[in-house]
């Protein structure tokens, strides 16, 4: 594992990552998931996540309009982007959101710069891959690379969706979005994954300080509760609560996820 106890000046250029930058006030960081973006993850709650905050996203390499890496991807390059985009926009403390595999970002920039991070939300959390998740990401990522798109969106859709959401999409819909996932994946999608399969953040959990929320999607066939829960005990005075909607809140229950965002982070600043 990486040094996690390294100085908290952070040495990478902020222009590394792409960013976006909304509204006014206390600083708040996301950081999005596996084959995902800032965009994607959180463009249905980031107009009024801002209304109160001033949200700095970055997209990780090969999301967005930040290029492929030409490397593997290291959790602590991630972390230290994160929060040198912050540091970019003139914000000295922030809370942070996570999302999937962006809240082993999170986990670890609160350890490599404790500093500067006032709060964590955490959703659908993992702190190390479970047997299902590594054979799964390992499956997403080979197919990622091997060019099979369509045969990968069929295999991604069914294990992001709940049970009832995907049973609602009607025929001709799920089509079009089996072949819009396949259209839009992220150039960058195997080396997210292939992160994935060797993120390792249990050594970093006791020595979380600040308030933190897991909010586990308890119909999720990808990152499974259990995993959750695994993170919420671990980290000392952890808040947990729970959607049902499968790995997607976002595109499940947008509103029911900002609540339970923005009420938590209220209470953490009183």
């Amino acid at each position: 594992m990486s040094d996690i106890t390294a100085p908290a000046l952070v040495s990478a250029p902020a222009t590394a990552l792409a960013r976006t930058v909304h509204g006014a006030g206390p600083g708040l960081l996301l950081a999005h998931g596996a084959g995902g973006s800032i965009a994607a993850n959180y463009g249905p709650i980031l107009g009024r996540l801002s209304a109160g905050h001033r949200v700095v996203g970055v997209d990780f390499p090969g999301s967005g309009d930040t290029p492929r890496s030409t490397t593997s991807l290291d959790l602590d390059e991630l972390a230290d982007q994160l929060v040198a985009a912050a540091s970019a926009e003139g914000l000295e403390t922030f809370a942070v959101v996570g999302y999937s595999l962006g809240t082993a970002v999170a986990i670890r920039a609160a350890t490599r710069h404790p500093e500067r991070i006032t709060a964590l939300v955490l959703t659908a959390p993992f702190a190390r891959p479970n047997s299902r998740l590594r054979l799964n990401a390992e499956h997403w990522r080979d197919l990622y690379a091997s060019g099979a798109h369509a045969p990968l969106a069929q295999f991604l859709v069914p294990l992001a969706l709940g049970a009832s959401a995907l049973e609602a999409v009607p025929g001709d819909d799920l089509d079009a979005l089996l072949e819009g996932t396949a259209r839009t994946l992220p150039s960058g999608s195997a080396e997210h994954t292939d992160l994935v399969t060797r993120v390792d953040v249990r050594d970093d959990l006791s020595r979380i300080t600040v308030p933190t929320l897991v909010i586990s999607t308890t119909e999720d066939l990808l990152v499974t509760p259990d995993l959750h829960r695994e993170v919420a005990d671990a980290l000392p005075g952890a808040e947990l609560v729970e959607i049902p909607t499968g790995h997607l809140p976002f595109a499940e229950r947008p509103d029911e996820w900002l609540r339970h965002i923005t009420t938590f982070l209220d209470r953490a600043a009183r």
